[in-house]
């Protein structure tokens, strides 16, 4: 994907300089190129399990044009887009999980047939479900095969967002004062690029060592242990999306297309209910525009906003996997967001610093959940972690934080830097990009000497730790 020498050295830069040659030739050229270029990246990525997405984008133009063309009977082909999208979805990623709940359920043996789950199914099936919507209300005008080939394959958003409303690209599509190479715009992409990149190889791919030894040792780990692989899988996950959605955005700013922000500096949040207006965004958006507000939202009485609220998380759960433990960690954001509807009033009451401290708990011991395999783990776990038997930290996880960079530091400059050092200075680190700075999408055209040093400086430090392509977290849904 964006981490690995393919990307950066060859194919980014002839992305970029073949869209705009392209754009010379007439704005037709510059979209079927998207077009092209996008979907030799997603079979490169996808392999095999690409004919599946072949399959949805053909029905999906069918559907397309009798949602336009019909007169009478629009809604139908509306809801029949909706149902083959979600039932593709439904038979490649739950598909075996509603087989093993008929299993139990009926004390049966029933066998699913083991099924290649297609990268970003998830994403691609809500931006199909996006398209048909915005032609449905007649936010797209007229129905272009190119340009729904371009706004669904995109590579940037197509395997992990973020979610960005069709109208709102094709506009940007056909606009010709962004066809031509802006340097400003290029330069402020490679900035968040190159600050994107450095959260994934040094960051994220530094805690996920982290993180699975944790997992790898669960019998033999203290507390303390415990309580670390915790707080290091929370940092994890958010350098892992946050850098993945910094590189998209920049890779788009380079091109003159912008995406929208999904992240706003979720680990400064004061609820749990702020953390949902701050944390993958475009999901929320989405969720709220497509689920929560068809479902009447707020309007129609407290105890059904409850249920609204407690079913759009449900789906939320279920969106990011076809397991329990997802399932159970949307309720429970569901239930804590209805918890601070009902005692808002005393909520407020309380200091900024307790609320912090809430719903940074509540998030990590969720994300906790997030990531266990299975809901017994995770009640170890908490059993483990709370029991407070041993709280020293073992050295096979304070060596997961031995980086090359400390050796360099000792033999060039004579610097001692254990791994304890450095394992503190990641955590503390890690702290202050979270709750310091604004988010990079906010400076993202912010262009001065010292910044375009610092992100030579990140790109030049991330390139030299891709030796390894460790996946994103989020590819997965």
């Amino acid at each position: 994907m964006f981490n690995s020498y393919f990307f950066i050295l060859f194919f980014l830069p002839l992305f970029v300089i073949g869209y705009f040659a392209s754009n010379k030739v007439n704005a037709g050229t510059g979209k079927l190129f998207l077009v092209l270029a996008s979907s030799v990246i997603y079979i490169y990525w996808a392999g095999m399990a690409s004919v599946v997405f072949v399959v949805s984008i053909a029905l999906n133009l069918v559907l397309l044009y009798a949602v336009e063309k019909a007169e009478k009977r629009k809604k139908w082909f509306l809801v029949a887009a909706v149902v083959i999208n979600i039932g593709l979805l439904f038979y490649y990623k739950y598909f075996g999980f509603a087989i093993n709940i008929v299993n139990v359920a009926l004390n049966k043996a029933f066998i699913a047939k083991e099924l290649i789950l297609p990268v970003g199914i998830s994403f691609f099936t809500f931006q199909q479900i996006m398209y048909v919507v915005s032609v449905y209300r007649g936010e797209i005008k007229y129905v272009s095969i190119v340009e729904y080939l371009a706004y669904i394959l995109y590579f940037p958003k197509l395997i992990m967002g973020p979610l960005a409303r069709p109208d709102n690209f094709v506009k940007q599509l056909n606009d010709s004062s962004l066809k031509t190479a802006r340097w400003d715009n290029i330069a402020g992409g490679l900035k968040i690029f190159s600050y994107g990149l450095l959260k994934k190889m040094l960051l994220a791919d530094t805690f996920f060592r982290a993180v699975s030894w944790g997992f790898d040792n669960i019998e033999k780990a203290t507390s303390g242990d415990l309580f670390l692989v915790m707080l290091c899988y929370t940092f994890e996950i958010y350098f892992d999306f946050s850098g993945y959605m910094d590189m998209a955005i920049g890779i788009s700013n380079m091109v003159n297309i912008t995406l929208p922000m999904n992240f706003d500096s979720p680990y400064k949040a004061l609820s749990v209910r702020d953390f949902w207006k701050r944390w993958h965004m475009s999901l929320t958006n989405f969720l709220t525009e497509y689920v929560y507000f068809p479902l009447g939202g707020s309007k129609k009485g407290r105890v059904r906003t409850y249920a609204n609220i407690m079913i759009v998380f449900l789906i939320s759960g279920l969106w990011h996997g076809a397991r329990w433990t997802f399932v159970l960690w949307g309720g429970i954001h569901g239930l804590l967001q209805i918890m601070e509807r009902i005692f808002d009033k005393t909520f407020h009451k309380l200091s900024d610093i307790v609320k912090w401290g809430y719903t940074f708990l509540a998030v990590n011991l969720l994300w906790l959940l997030f990531r266990a395999e299975t809901i017994a783990q995770w009640r170890k776990l908490l059993k483990r972690m709370f029991a407070f038997q041993n709280m020293t930290i073992s050295e096979g996880l304070i060596n997961s934080f031995s980086l090359p960079e400390t050796e360099y530091l000792r033999l060039v400059f004579g610097l001692s830097c254990s791994n304890s050092f450095s394992m503190l200075i990641f955590i503390i680190s890690a702290y202050l990009i979270c709750l310091i700075p604004h988010n990079n999408y906010q400076t993202i055209n912010k262009i001065s000497f010292i910044n375009m040093f610092l992100s030579a400086v990140a790109f030049v430090w991330a390139f030299l730790c891709l030796g390894s392509e460790i996946v994103y977290i989020y590819s997965g849904f």
